[in-house]
């Protein structure tokens, strides 16, 4: 059971992760961002797409179409990401509406066309593109330590890939001079214009990578949680994220243990039913845990929680 636990939290908690990555990379730079969710949907979309497309042509058997679906998710996420960089750092719109307007529209944009293209490209009345399920790794040796095995056992591929991309964020973040500009964007942008750094570039790539990390979290919850990409990937992972990194004070370190908490809470919670016998429908509820969660972690341990001083305001240079 405790290996059961660990093996499903890590597949739930690592993408989580990684959204919650571009989320801070995002509201350093000074961009508040509620658009995850609409990012990850429309990121794992583009990858489901073309995976599924591969899949007709290569077949089920081949590897090529999932790396490329997680190349295309983060493309796909990026570029969509571009709205919200337009709306709030070229026409200076509220970020909060941008953010809420643009979840709202990847929902709507997605469905419509996967509807469409299903219906007139692949003849099929389906409103969702079947993925199939990913291959996973157990690593000889370190899989037999007991209780510490788990994490090395049935690993989906994905999860090497976030473990990877999360140590070049940590360390362009806290240790090169475009992190350095980038998180006092987010506290001081009129001395990082003083200083000859181009505020809204530096914004704008953030906003970018936001976009890129929450659309590989999409295709891999879609691999790991339904095997298929449909509108049921718009589960509130993206607000999940966004409570992650708050919990975590929009640091990397602190906003992994929050993420890993809701996913061993989420894991814990479908063990425990299935220990119990209790009915499926239980198996629904215990999908809440992970937010009823983040509502005590917010409620008693963010009290003292700072956000970044400039987040949410526009920058205006005139204004220096």
């Amino acid at each position: 059971m405790i290996d059961n636990i660990i093996i499903d939290g890590m597949s739930f908690a690592l993408p989580l992760f990684v959204m919650a990555i571009g989320g801070i990379y995002s509201e350093r730079s000074g961009i508040t961002n509620l658009a995850l969710e609409g990012l990850q949907g429309f990121g794992a979309f583009t990858g489901a797409l073309v995976a599924y497309c591969l899949m007709r042509s290569m077949g089920a058997g081949s590897s090529v179409p999932y790396w490329m679906a997680l190349i295309f998710a983060m493309i796909g996420g990026a570029v969509y990401s571009l709205l919200h960089v337009t709306l709030c750092i070229k026409f200076k719109a509220n970020q909060v509406i941008s953010g809420v307007v643009i979840n709202i529209l990847a929902v709507a944009l997605t469905t419509f066309m996967t509807k469409t293209i299903n219906k007139k490209v692949f003849g099929a009345p389906s409103d969702k593109f079947d993925l199939g399920v990913s291959a996973r790794i157990t690593i000889p040796g370190l899989s037999k330590i007991p209780v510490i095995g788990a994490f090395f056992k049935s690993v989906y591929p994905f999860e090497f890939v976030i473990i990877i991309i999360a140590i070049i964020a940590w360390y362009f973040l806290y240790k090169t001079t475009f992190g350095l500009r980038l998180r006092a964007c987010g506290d001081n942008p009129h001395a990082v214009d003083a200083a000859g750094g181009d505020v809204a570039k530096i914004r704008a790539l953030a906003v970018c990578v936001s976009g890129a990390l929450s659309g590989l979290a999409g295709i891999c919850f879609a691999y790991s949680i339904s095997a298929k990409f449909s509108g049921d990937i718009y589960m509130g992972y993206g607000y999940l994220a966004i409570a992650g990194y708050i919990f975590g004070n929009w640091n990397l370190l602190p906003s992994l243990a929050a993420c890993l908490i809701f996913g061993f809470a989420r894991s814990g919670g479908y063990q425990l039913v299935q220990a119990l016998g209790m009915p499926s429908a239980y198996s629904d509820l215990v999908m809440i845990l992970p937010y009823v969660l983040t509502l005590f972690l917010l409620i008693f341990l963010s009290k003292n929680n700072q956000a970044p001083k400039a987040l949410g305001e526009t920058y205006d240079k005139s204004k220096r």
